[in-house]
Order: C-alpha cells, then structure tokens, then sequence
C-alpha cells in the first residue's frame, strides 16, 4: 500500500534502522523506544492488523513470533525476559496499520500494561 510507513520501509523508501530482512519479514529499530531493545517486526506482505490473518497467512504468523524469538536471543535478552505486543484495532492502540511486532526487553516491565 503507497499510503503504508512499514510498506514504504519495505519497499526502501524510508530509511531505518533495520536488523533482519528476508523474503518474509523485515525487523527494524523502533524510532520512540519504550525498552533499550525495542524492535518492529513487520511482514514484508501489506496485513492490517493481527485481527486480518487469513487461513493461508496462519504460516506467515507463525514465522514472525519465532523470528521475534530469535532475535530476543540474538540481542542477549532471552534468559532475563522480554515482553512482544501486538496491538490489533484503535481501541488496543495500534497506529500503524501494518500488522507489526513489538520485541522489548532490557529492563523491568510492569504489570498489568497500560
């Protein structure tokens, strides 16, 4: 979508921060960090929302929530925790609508979120 920021970081017309890109998924720095380690990890395919996966996407949901554990791994925070949001719909927050995965950790979260 020409309208879409993540679509346009994709497509690299956007310049970020970016540490992991295949034919999937693309995983990029967050520009307003709420965690000293907070990335985006975002399907390369335009999905609104996580309340929009299809049948035939079940695969591609999948791919994103084990790459979101590799890179907890890859970035050290693995054993001490790390927290994933994904904020589906206004109500729940979500800004950017590009289905999209926070990956946190580095310090201390509180509970319940927000």
């Amino acid at each position: 979508m020409k309208d879409c920021i993540f679509c346009r970081i994709v497509a690299g017309q956007i310049p970020s921060e970016i540490v992991h890109d295949d034919d999937q998924a693309l995983a990029f720095q967050d520009i307003n960090p709420q965690a000293p380690i907070h990335l985006l990890i975002i399907p390369k395919r335009h999905i609104d929302r996580l309340s929009s996966v299809t049948d035939q996407e079940q695969a591609l949901a999948g791919y994103l929530l084990h790459l979101a554990s590799r890179l907890a791994r890859e970035k050290g925070i693995a054993d001490e925790g790390f927290r994933l949001v994904v904020n589906s719909g206004p109500k729940a927050g979500q800004t950017v609508f590009h289905l999209h995965i926070h990956l946190m950790g580095g310090r201390m979260f509180d509970w319940p979120p927000g």
